[in-house]
């Protein structure tokens, strides 16, 4: 029961992540057609006939197609969203309503149906064949699917867009659209929120917008009001560091309308979900009573995006709305978050954090390999990250004994004989191109990642299937690369350990470092401009709140000698959504610097050690660590 439930989850986030991306990329062009509404209509801020020519064209016509194509070039590639684009015109043409739901339709099945019809003829085409193919082939199927479209999907999208009217219109005659929050507020906690707003809201709103100018479907996903609430209650009551991160957390959810950070502190106390409902239904109430609305999409939920797209004379609503779902939401939470912190009941606010990663990235590896013998962890240059990702996974699979090698390298240049491949979300084409026989993990960081987790429960299966007198007995093995006779005492000093340096930003953390190696000897100025180049590619944070800077490619020519340096910022620097309290500058001329490396990512298992790292004022403590 509990697996099907959690597969039911997991397909739901997924449909809804799916729908959410097609939407999403065309965001600027739905904010463009909202801003020439509000603007340009007969009853907008500054009426312009014709101006107001460019609405209907760009609702009907450029919006869906922006979609359709979307859709298609996730299933299909170009070609998939070249198809889905004249499959659409189908559905457009036929019907007289924005066709988005027939968009959302026709794009993927398009995309979809070119998909297989190249996988049908691959390597079948005659030499000097393929372009003639290819042209003819999305002609012939992109004029049947729009056919399709035209007589079939076409009729039954604007049969099922006007019974979702009629219940719209139904609810809202009855008094009773407050009531759609018991849906929407906790399915925005599951990360559903995208799925909602721009799959089933968007597609309504634009047709009562049409009609009316505004809409309150725009209102009823987008209010920030619920979210702001419950952080402020953490604010006002908590403790700690979660009270601590409260008042960025209001200011990023609130101006600029990410959502996704408040939903953290609902899952450390789900409980204030009922306050997140409340809130809502009382924030559409006050919207109804009001008769506010939106012209348009409000993406991200900012309150300047709502005030962007309210109508001529409908500020005043939006805010009054909003600042009730506040109030509400706040004064419900309050006593919860109270108790809470009384009792030390609440979870750490980074453990909801790791919750919430887990609920939103909801796809599970799969190794198809029957037999493992080496895996192998690759980053841009095979020299930092992945070294240390690839030892602390040694270390933790070697009691399973099954004899496999584990090591590193730069992802461009994955040894043959690998098995299981595991790099970086960002370097996935990559890594597949690089390595197309193995099996590949892709992950976020290489020391602390649910994919990591997922493929030592894999490997521990095999332990267990096997039965213990069929288990290999051989030690794991580790890869041992010719090393440099440099003296290691040389690599890293007390003169390249800095300690209690005051935040500052990404940036100016990695400056730091290179000019740290220049001063040492280790590089040329040159350098650092490599180390930010780097990671402009992907970032450099690793896990455990360690980042490793450092130049790839070209920056080889850059290195004197191999050189680590280790700055220690006890209250952080923000890498991405992730704090680093030690930036760890790598120079590597040969593989001297990798012993180091193994070092901290083995001392990186012990989190006493770790925090006595992170505020240690003794250098030698470091020094006798890594």
């Amino acid at each position: 029961m509990n697996n099907t439930k959690i597969n039911a989850k997991d397909g739901m986030q997924k449909f809804g992540k799916f729908l959410s991306g097609m939407v999403m990329p065309n965001i600027g062009a739905f904010i463009a057609w909202g801003l020439i509404t509000a603007l340009f209509i007969s009853t907008g801020w500054a009426p312009n006939e014709k101006l107001n020519g460019l609405v209907d064209p760009m609702v009907k016509f450029l919006l869906p197609l922006l979609i359709a194509y979307t859709g298609g070039k996730m299933i299909g590639d170009v070609r998939g969203g070249v198809m889905g684009a004249i499959a659409t015109m189908g559905v457009i043409i036929g019907a007289d309503i924005p066709m988005f739901i027939g968009a959302m339709i026709m794009g993927p099945l398009a995309g979809f149906v070119i998909k297989q019809f190249d996988r049908v003829v691959q390597g079948k085409v005659p030499a000097g064949f393929e372009m003639l193919v290819n042209n003819f082939s999305i002609g012939i199927l992109g004029m049947l699917m729009a056919i399709l479209g035209f007589y079939a999907v076409g009729p039954l999208v604007v049969m099922a867009t006007g019974f979702l009217a009629a219940g719209v219109s139904i609810i809202v005659s009855k008094g009773l659209l407050p009531l759609v929050s018991i849906f929407i507020e906790p399915a925005k906690v599951l990360f559903l929120n995208n799925a909602i707003n721009h799959g089933v809201l968007g597609p309504i709103g634009i047709e009562q917008a049409q009609q009316a100018g505004k809409s309150i479907m725009f209102l009823l996903e987008a209010n920030p009001g619920p979210g702001l609430g419950i952080i402020l209650a953490y604010w006002m009551y908590s403790k700690g560091s979660v009270k601590q991160s409260a008042p960025g957390a209001a200011i990023i959810h609130f101006f600029g309308g990410i959502h996704e950070i408040y939903f953290p502190y609902v899952l450390m106390n789900p409980i204030l979900i009922i306050a997140a409902i409340l809130g809502g239904a009382a924030g559409v109430l006050t919207f109804s009573i009001f008769g506010a609305g939106l012209v348009a999409t409000a993406s991200p939920g900012s309150i300047f995006a709502l005030m962007a797209l309210a109508p001529k004379g409908g500020v005043f609503g939006i805010l009054v709305g909003v600042l009730v779902a506040t109030a509400v939401s706040f004064i419900v939470a309050a006593p919860f978050v109270k108790r809470a912190a009384k009792n030390g009941g609440a979870e750490d606010l980074e453990e909801a954090k790791n919750k919430m990663k887990n609920m939103k990235n909801t796809t599970t590896i799969s190794i198809n390999k029957d037999t493992v013998k080496k895996i192998v962890f690759a980053c841009d240059a095979g020299m930092g990250s992945s070294a240390m990702g690839a030892t602390k996974f040694r270390n933790r699979i070697k009691s399973l004994g099954l004899g496999i090698t584990v090591t590193n390298s730069s992802v461009d240049d994955i040894p043959k004989d690998t098995d299981i491949v595991v790099s970086h979300v960002k370097l996935i084409e990559r890594a597949k191109a690089s390595s197309p026989q193995a099996d590949h993990v892709f992950i976020e960081n290489f020391l602390q990642d649910s994919k990591l987790d997922e493929l030592y429960l894999i490997l521990e299966t095999k332990v267990n299937s096997k039965g213990l007198e069929e288990k290999e007995i051989e030690e794991v093995q580790v890869v041992e690369k010719e090393v440099a006779t440099t003296d290691k005492s040389s690599i890293l000093t007390e003169n390249n350990i800095l300690l209690g340096l005051e935040s500052e930003s990404k940036e100016d953390a990695i400056t730091r470092a290179g000019r740290l190696l220049v001063k040492g000897g280790y590089v040329k100025e040159g350098y650092i401009d490599a180390m930010h180049e780097r990671e402009k590619v992907v970032t450099t944070y690793i896990g455990m709140g360690v980042a490793i800077p450092h130049g790839i490619g070209e920056a080889k020519k850059q290195i004197e000698k191999s050189g680590v340096v280790v700055l220690q910022y006890p209250n952080g620097v923000k890498f991405g959504d992730e704090l680093a309290y030690l930036v760890i500058g790598i120079a590597g001329a040969g593989d001297e610097h990798l012993e180091i490396l193994s070092n901290i990512a083995t001392s990186l298992e012990n989190p006493d050690l770790v925090e006595k790292l992170n505020s240690t004022k003794n250098k030698q403590d470091i020094l006798s660590v890594f």
